[in-house]
């Protein structure tokens, strides 16, 4: 109706009358998708071989280790076994001059091979032997005692061309020998050294002999179960003011050694000096079967020291014999 009574629209819907048909709405159409071009299909297709290929990884990773993993443990070993080779390599010179050094530390300061090539010492020590001289206690202040066997350097003379010679080696040899003997790998068989016992020290008057035929130190008569057999303490009478700091030596083998009583006519009345000893033999190393330690006997235990006050004495005489070394 109009404004007054004429119906408008849906206001009169609810009077019974019919409703207007709905129009459907149209659906909008889907837009095309787009035709895949050379470079999509290139994404598309590494994606693809991507996926294809860590799929293939993995199935190959998890289809044969073991093969794969040994070989390379293989390439392993192997590089490691070279590279110790090779380190081993550079170690041993390195090494051959470290122990070179010790063997030649050991022979300057603390004990040292000599090589015995005569019979002045039979028989505690026979020709051939190898003897270790002691000179580390010497650095600390080790006074040499009586009894000790010494090595010591030629005063002069004394060796007098009888010591042995040495064997004449080819010239490679010799080279050698004289090379090892420097570092302290082998005796020396030429150096000018001797080998005695020591018999009085500084301050000692020593004498030949009592009523019993024994050398006596300060008056104490001596028991020296050492003197090779068959020999006197002494053939030559002497009686010896030993002065400070020197020596007076006797070889073991008394019939057999130019030892102190030899020299009795020289400076010091055949004493020899305590700065000229080289060391303290302390044990016969070769050969084995005579491999035995050097000790202080027993019957230098019992000589007293000497008097504080004293008049040097002389000698009183002496019998002349051949010279031995």
């Amino acid at each position: 109706m109009g404004s007054r009574g004429r119906p408008r629209g849906g206001r009169d819907r609810g009077y019974g009358a019919e409703p207007e048909p709905t129009r459907p709405v149209p659906e909008p159409e889907p837009e095309p998708y787009p035709e895949p071009g050379p470079a999509s299909a290139a994404a598309s297709g590494s994606a693809s071989a991507a996926a294809s290929g860590s799929a293939g990884a993995g199935e190959e990773e998890t289809a044969a280790p073991e093969p794969g993993g040994r070989a390379e443990r293989r390439r392993l070993a192997r590089r490691v076994r070279r590279r110790r080779r090779t380190r081993r390599a550079g170690e041993l010179p390195l090494l051959v001059v470290v122990a070179l050094c010790i063997a030649l530390l050991l022979k300057t300061f603390l004990v040292q091979a000599f090589f015995i090539p005569s019979g002045s010492m039979e028989q505690t020590i026979r020709i051939g032997d190898r003897v270790l001289v002691d000179k580390l206690t010497p650095w600390f202040g080790a006074k040499v005692e009586r009894g000790d066997v010494v090595v010591f350097k030629d005063p002069g003379g004394w060796l007098k061309g009888e010591a042995a010679q040495p064997d004449q080696d080819p010239a490679g040899i010799k080279q050698i020998k004289e090379a090892l003997t420097f570092i302290g790998l082998l005796p020396s068989a030429d150096e000018q050294d001797l080998i005695k016992r020591v018999v009085g020290v500084g301050g000692d008057t020593v004498k030949c002999c009592d009523a019993r035929g024994r050398v006596t130190v300060n008056g104490a008569p001596l028991d020296e179960p050492y003197v090779s057999p068959g020999n006197a303490p002494s053939e030559i009478r002497f009686e010896v003011h030993v002065p400070k700091g020197r020596l007076f030596v006797m070889g073991d083998h008394r019939a057999n050694s130019a030892d102190s009583r030899y020299h009795l006519d020289e400076a010091f009345d055949g004493t020899i000096d305590e700065n000229g000893v080289v060391g303290q033999a302390v044990v016969i190393a070769w050969p084995f079967d005579h491999w035995r330690r050097l000790e202080q006997p027993a019957t230098f235990l019992t000589v007293p020291d000497p008097a504080r006050t004293g008049r040097r004495r002389g000698r009183l005489g002496r019998r002349r014999g051949t010279a031995f070394a």
